[in-house]
């Protein structure tokens, strides 16, 4: 791979991962209502699904899930039914998505990258980006596997870097000894970028 396609890659990517959708929204909370440190779990649950996808795409199998409309739909749906209560728990709950009590009790590790994991796998746009722009920076002059695991080991540290920065976000929004109607705001707007990706969810197809 040479430097230029490498460097294109890497902007794009980071673009891509940097910019806040329902994974950010998901490990904010994480780090707001359990501390920065522990909400890494949640951090590596979103990477590890990524890192799925990632093998899938570079194995060719991510190609068969998208020629598969029923196994397209089955991830497709679930996860516009998982925003979508997480959107209205946001909007409707008492405690909403951005929890800031510091007296509640924490979540444990497992549950924490179980739910973060949940969320980004249950999102096809990073089954269809992978299976996408993989191919899309490949040189077939160089062998192929050096290449996968130049750009797997960047996206993954990408991955790690942006939700741990959400994640310190959530918990420094926490310690910041907010009033409760800037965290209803808050919460409310947290609700609807999350019913939005749902929205933008169910509107993806494996024409896109």
């Amino acid at each position: 791979m040479s430097l230029d396609t490498y460097l294109i890659f890497f902007l794009t990517t980071t673009i891509v991962v940097f910019t806040p959708g329902a994974a950010a929204i998901a490990v904010a909370s994480q780090g707001a209502a359990n501390g920065g440190r522990r909400a890494m779990a949640g951090v590596v649950g979103i990477a590890s699904a990524n890192v799925i996808y990632f093998i899938l795409s570079a194995t060719g199998i991510a190609a068969l899930i998208v020629a598969s409309n029923l196994l397209f739909s089955v991830i497709k749906w679930t996860g516009v039914a998982y925003l979508v209560w997480l959107g209205l728990m946001a909007i409707f709950s008492s405690s909403g998505a951005i929890k800031l009590n510091a007296n509640q009790q924490k979540s444990g590790p497992l549950k924490l990258f179980t739910h973060g994991f949940v969320i980004e796998f249950a999102n096809p746009k990073a089954l269809l980006y992978f299976a996408a722009i993989l191919p899309q920076f490949m040189d077939t002059s160089f062998p192929i596997l050096p290449q996968l695991l130049v750009m797997g080991i960047t996206t993954l540290a990408l991955d790690l870097a942006s939700y741990t920065c959400y994640a310190f976000l959530g918990d420094r929004l926490a310690r910041g000894g907010f009033k409760d109607w800037f965290v209803g705001v808050i919460n409310k707007l947290a609700g609807g970028a999350l019913l939005f990706a749902g929205f933008r969810m169910a509107t993806v197809s494996t024409t896109q």
